[in-house]
């Protein structure tokens, strides 16, 4: 009896592993999600205090070259901050699935607990690949601000 409860509790805390792994995925991607809102913001600023002092017919070319440098860079902005939402979703997803698996291996539903697992392996690599996408944007965003120098 006490070797199977040692089993089940080994068994229980497998997906624990998993639910570490996905911790440390979240808290990289949440300080992610943090700097890039931030660069938004101070784009959004910047654009401001360009536009505030002045009418657009007012800039010189330089402050029009750069107005358009932001709002390219806010755009793509946009877009990564989606990637970056969409990967803390789908790796809170996987926690959660990973619990759930825990939670059915203790009830003794092994297919359900197997399905779920996987599952929750199929959120960590939908997550992963929602930060690929990031990354790519994020390199495009910084070639427009070096082609503006």
């Amino acid at each position: 009896m006490v070797e199977n409860t040692v089993n089940l509790i080994q068994a229980i805390l497998a997906p624990g592993i998993m639910i570490s792994a996905c911790g440390l995925l979240l808290l990289g991607t949440n300080n992610k999600y943090s700097l890039v809102v931030n660069r938004i913001r101070a784009l959004d600023e910047e654009k401001r205090k360009m536009l505030w002092n002045k009418e657009l017919t007012d800039l010189n070319t330089k402050e029009n070259k750069r107005l358009s440098n932001i709002q390219q860079q806010l755009q793509l902005f946009y877009s990564r901050i989606r990637f970056v939402r969409n990967a803390v979703f789908s790796y809170t997803t996987a926690v959660a699935l990973f619990i759930t698996t825990s939670l059915l291996i203790g009830l003794y539903k092994e297919q359900f607990a197997l399905i779920t697992f996987l599952l929750g392996m199929l959120f960590v690599l939908i997550g992963s690949l929602f930060m690929l996408r990031e990354i790519i944007v994020g390199y495009k965003i910084v070639k427009i601000e070096v082609s503006s120098i």
